[in-house]
């Protein structure tokens, strides 16, 4: 993702969000809609901009708003000019929200808990201006034509938003006639959809799409994507993953991560992914799909197979230097042609998502994916490996003409910085990327060795030398791995937080790991690890990535640290994240500052995918879990002392099975059921 070239974004920080993939609702606290950014968005396209309630031509007073679920909302107001007279307010208009994957539902509810009957008519003022998401994320909304909306309104494009009211209105336009005795209540259902959008094929839709992209077709009229039938629930059922602490905030925020990150599902045909996050990114997308379906493994392998499967069949075939594809690479994100922006509508100017996308295969298939399902991706895994080999000397990136300017998870146009605050020169090799590619090839090597496909050898001692390699050219003389090295080779020497992507990873010796482990604990916030550390030349606590603070790259070094045996630094970040959790209504958002407030970024998506899945990795770091299906065993090795106190996790997803295990404040653990077939010891 990124905030390059973009103007003054709307802020999302007090705003109340529903999200269904593909749909996202945002208002704020009175539950109106009234300004950028409020809206009903489908498919990245504005369905509903504008969305106002009168009482007896009064406008309710905002009393109260709080989020009911992932999907759902409930607003309610008073309208103080009506009732009785005195302080109390005794006519409430109550607003229940829904978002489903094809629109949304409110149902208004007029409460009089006065003395005398009402007779007011009950006025709704809708409308839409069709806009694409990219449009109001830059603010370029402003001369687009409002449609008033009634029954139904068509755009130039095709784009097609019906509104239906039951009961049906009294008035000329969306107006009730309301007489409403004392002590009653009024209820009208009002339900907002696209209907343009069909039940076809995802994957079939966004191929086609791709194959238009490719022929140099910039628009092909309005994206055909899959969407669940309307009221149901997220695509696939909802995990069962649950804990119970000492430390009830851990509870609230595996909970909360676990409803987003349903909410979040998408279809792709029979599989399913999480889209990235609401409102920016709410589609698939390469690094953040496959970080968060990889850490939220403990609420099982769907997921993960789905997104590996989706980026399967959109791998690089060519070299198209318009969308900076490539064969065997795995692609950056996917958007509607009618409503993509600034990126080509399927663009691969990532990095990192090859490397990722083999090792999620290998975990997948550690934690229990069938063989059936993953040998037929074996043939994309040896593409994806000749891509990594295929750059001379580390894996680096050069910013195009029509892309972004960086390719890494720091993809902000300042995003990689020299210690002195000087922006780095391309083309860039990220540390991180370098640990992810050693990575990716061993686990290729065991994909291969397992299956009985010949390479792994090779793939080995390639990532044999690629270690050295770095060893020599990315440590700094402070003693600490350099974030990139420049296109001339020197190091960028910033203290960063991208070095605790490289624990666990085994790229690092265990005194190299320790060295780095210290560095990343110096970085952490109360609240979780900075991007870079506050001596930096760029330092800002409310930078996009020079001193923010984002959950999910909390959550990788955390994982790191507890792989690599580092658990003092790993349990302070356990206790940051759970903070932050709690500061934030356990729905961690995006990215937040590197202050000890934390303070709110106010452009900051929420829910993001691969921040609510922190909460499920959270659990898999205080177990110390190590999953090996193939193997036949578990192992788990908890923290001592818990962070969190005593703890019971049930429904934990490994293989066919689930894990039900509590551990004592001190960390000794008992397993009271485990997925049939497989031994689970403890190490201390």
């Amino acid at each position: 993702m990124s905030m390059q070239d973009q103007g003054r974004q709307p802020y999302l920080h007090e705003h109340i969000t529903c999200v269904a993939a593909p749909t996202t609702w945002l208002s704020g606290p009175s539950g109106a809609l009234a300004e950028d950014p409020d809206g009903l968005y489908v498919e990245d396209r504005r369905v509903l901009a504008r969305f106002t309630v009168t009482v007896a031509g009064h406008v309710p007073v905002p009393i109260g708003a709080r989020r009911t679920g992932a999907a759902t909302a409930e607003f309610t107001a008073v309208v103080r000019e009506l009732g009785d007279e005195g302080p109390d307010p005794t006519v409430t208009l109550t607003r229940h929200r829904t978002a489903v994957p094809d629109g949304g539902v409110e149902t208004l509810t007029l409460t009089n808990n006065s003395h005398r009957t009402l007779s007011v008519a009950v006025d709704v003022r809708a409308a839409t201006d069709f806009a694409r998401m990219g449009a109001v994320k830059d603010g370029r909304t402003r001369d687009l034509p409002m449609s008033g909306l009634t029954t139904s309104s068509r755009a130039p494009d095709g784009m097609t938003v019906t509104l239906a009211a039951d009961p049906p209105p009294t008035g000329p336009d969306l107006t009730w006639d309301v007489t409403l005795p004392p002590r009653r209540t009024w209820t009208a259902r009002i339900d907002i959809t696209r209907t343009d959008i069909t039940r076809t094929d995802i994957a079939q839709a966004d191929i086609a799409q791709a194959d238009t992209a490719r022929m140099g077709i910039a628009q092909v009229g309005v994206a055909r994507m899959s969407v669940a039938q309307r009221g149901s629930a997220p695509v696939g059922g909802l995990s069962e993953l649950r804990v119970r602490a000492d430390d009830r905030r851990l509870d609230e925020l595996v909970r909360a991560g676990v409803e987003d990150l349903d909410a979040l599902r998408r279809a792709d045909g029979p599989d399913v992914y999480y889209t990235a996050g609401s409102p920016w990114y709410l589609t698939l997308f390469g690094r953040d799909s496959l970080w968060a379906a990889r850490l939220a493994l403990p609420m099982g392998t769907a997921v993960a197979a789905g997104t590996l499967r989706a980026l399967a069949r959109r791998q690089g075939a060519r070299h198209d230097p318009d969308t900076d594809e490539e064969p065997g690479k795995i692609l950056h994100e996917v958007r509607p042609p009618d409503a993509s922006y600034h990126l080509p509508p399927v663009y691969y100017g990532t990095v990192d998502a090859t490397a990722l996308w083999v090792s999620t295969l290998a975990d997948a298939w550690r934690w229990g994916l069938p063989p059936s399902e993953v040998e037929p991706l074996l043939s994309n895994v040896e593409r994806a490996l000749d891509w990594l080999a295929g750059h001379d000397g580390f894996i680096a990136y050069r910013a195009s003409a029509k892309g972004l300017t960086n390719h890494g998870w720091k993809d902000s146009g300042d995003g990689v910085q020299h210690a002195d605050g000087r922006i780095a020169e391309g083309p860039l090799a990220l540390c991180e990327v370098q640990a992810y590619a050693y990575r990716a090839a061993l686990d290729g090597a065991a994909l291969l060795d397992a299956f009985g496909r010949g390479g792994g050898d090779r793939w080995r001692a390639w990532a044999a030398d690629l270690a050295e390699r770095f060893r020599k050219a990315f440590w700094c003389p402070g003693g600490y791995p350099a974030i990139a090295l420049d296109g001339s080779g020197a190091q960028v020497d910033s203290v960063a937080s991208n070095m605790g992507h490289l624990l666990g990873t085994g790229l690092l010796n265990a005194e190299e790991s320790r060295v780095v482990a210290g560095h990343v604990a110096a970085l952490a916030s109360p609240f979780g690890v900075r991007t870079v550390a506050p001596g930096s030349g760029g330092y800002n606590p409310l930078s996009y990535h020079l001193g923010s603070v984002w959950p999910h790259d909390t959550a990788i070094a955390l994982l790191g640290l507890a792989r690599d045996g580092h658990r003092a630094e790993a349990a302070a970040l356990v206790r940051a994240l759970v903070a932050a959790g709690e500061r934030f209504g356990f729905r961690l958002p995006e990215l937040y500052g590197g202050d000890d407030a934390p303070t709110p970024y106010p452009a900051a998506c929420r829910p993001q995918a691969w921040s609510a899945a922190a909460g499920p990795a959270l659990l898999t770091a205080l177990l110390g879990l190590d999953v090996d299906v193939p193997a036949g065993r578990v192992t788990i090795s908890p923290l001592r002392p818990s962070p969190v106190g005593g703890y019971r996790i049930r429904g934990l997803r490994i293989g066919s099975g689930a894990l039900d295990v509590s551990v004592t404040a001190d960390g000794a653990a008992t397993v009271h059921s485990a997925p049939a077939g497989l031994t689970v010891q403890e190490v201390q």
